[in-house]
């Protein structure tokens, strides 16, 4: 019957098997996290999405917790404020590399909502471009709400630079530049009454749900550390086959 046979060279390869085994332990029970947060998130968005679109002040009355309405379809009529318009650059849809656009729409009550108005080629690349134009007039706009990318709008017009390109949805800095308030979220734009005399800007689809490989890498790091100590207790018995303990019988 084979045993284990302790040495100093045993015990190096046992810390070495159990810093391995922990590293994945570790790195699959965060796996196993991200996994869980990856579900709240995708069954927030399913809570959010199923509700019937509201009037974004309905959704929004000053004081809300905007993390409450998030994901939830919101309707709005204002007039879009061109002059102040943004260009989110870097974003790709349907394997196009592109930008989109960020137009405030000024509601009756004088605020405003910024509306992601959707997708334009590289090229489209300067606020108020002729190409992606939106209706004038007042217009109706449904669509769904999400938080900042950065930090939450604060100061109206504060701003010491304009900056008119941005490389994420930060109401914080838009705000800074815009002479009124801002929601706290913004909209991604579904649909548009009267709709767009071009076909851009082209409006973004919904964020896809779906749980990732967080699962699969967890089983993958959990292996890992099946292996590594499987892997030690093969060689640590193999060491005792070939090095028998002496025992009574074999020292006469």
């Amino acid at each position: 019957m084979s045993r284990i046979v302790w040495s100093k060279r045993l015990v190096k390869l046992l810390a070495f098997a159990l810093l391995i085994a922990t590293t994945c332990i570790s790195l699959g029970i965060w796996q196993i996290a991200r996994l869980h947060q990856t579900e709240q998130y995708n069954a927030a968005v399913r809570s959010g999405l199923s509700a019937a679109p509201e009037p974004v002040g309905t959704l929004l009355p000053d004081g809300v917790d905007p993390d409450t309405v998030r994901y939830r379809h919101a309707e709005a009529s204002g007039t879009y404020d061109v002059p102040h318009e943004f260009v989110l650059y870097g974003r790709t849809q349907a394997d196009q590399a592109g930008n989109h656009l960020l137009t405030p729409l000024v509601l009756a009550d004088g605020s405003a909502i910024v509306v992601d108005r959707g997708w334009v080629p590289l090229d489209v690349d300067q606020p108020g471009a002729a190409a992606g134009a939106p209706p004038s007039g007042e217009v109706n706009v449904v669509g769904v709400l999400f938080t900042s990318e950065g930090d939450p709008p604060s100061s109206i017009g504060n701003a010491a630079t304009t900056e008119t390109t941005l490389s994420k949805i930060d109401l914080a800095r838009i705000q800074s530049q815009l002479p009124y308030r801002v929601a706290p979220l913004y909209l991604l734009l579904q649909r548009q009454i009267p709709g767009q005399s071009s076909v851009l800007p082209i409006p973004s689809p919904l964020p896809e749900l779906s749980n990732g490989p967080h699962l699969d890498y967890a089983i993958q790091w959990f292996t890992f550390a099946t292996i590594a100590l499987v892997g030690f207790l093969v060689l640590a018995l193999r060491e005792g086959k070939d090095h028998p303990v002496e025992t009574d019988d074999t020292r006469r």
